[in-house]
């Protein structure tokens, strides 16, 4: 049980390291956002995805030995940190360093979800932003409906805006 302990442990440290690798692109792809820096913003998310293949590994392992000490201590197949600290009551200084790892996560997690919420919302002003500019250019593209006479009011087949034509002040 003690090395399944020191492996639960060494697994939740590396991912609690590897989430806060991530807040700090995160964060940074703020203003790469605002800015509307295309390649700083993809190299960004490459990096992102290589972390987050990292955490997934993590993530796979850390169930694996949560399923090793739930069948080491008899315990239901889907143990939790929270269920784990629990257990640990007869050995106060494992529980305490688990307590500790588990706010750690814990305030890790909220930080993340605070970035990831501002980076969503600065992506979706972003978006609205170029959607605006689209209808605007698509709208100066577009003709007027009224038609365009020549001096003896007749008219000359043309749109307004859709030929070369300008006013003629000498009419």
């Amino acid at each position: 049980m003690a090395s399944l302990m020191e492996n639960i442990v060494e697994v939740l440290e590396k991912e609690n390291t590897e989430y806060q690798s991530l807040i700090k692109l995160s964060e940074e792809k703020s203003p790469v956002i605002i800015k509307g820096d295309l390649p700083n913003l993809n190299r960004i998310t490459e990096a992102e995805q290589i972390i987050v293949a990292r955490i997934q590994k993590l993530e796979k392992e850390r169930m694996q030995t949560m399923k090793d000490i739930a069948e080491v201590t008899n315990y239901k197949a889907d143990i939790k940190l929270g269920d784990l600290i629990e257990m640990m009551g007869k050995h106060p200084s494992e529980q305490a360093r688990l307590r500790d790892l588990h706010d750690r996560l814990k305030a890790t997690m909220g930080r993340m979800k605070q970035v990831n919420e501002q980076n969503r919302d600065l992506l979706r002003n972003s978006l609205e932003m170029v959607q605006f500019e689209m209808n605007l250019l698509q709208s100066l593209k577009t003709a007027p409906e009224t038609a365009d006479y020549n001096s003896s009011a007749y008219s000359t087949g043309t749109i307004m805006g859709s030929g070369t034509k300008r006013f003629d002040a000498k009419q």
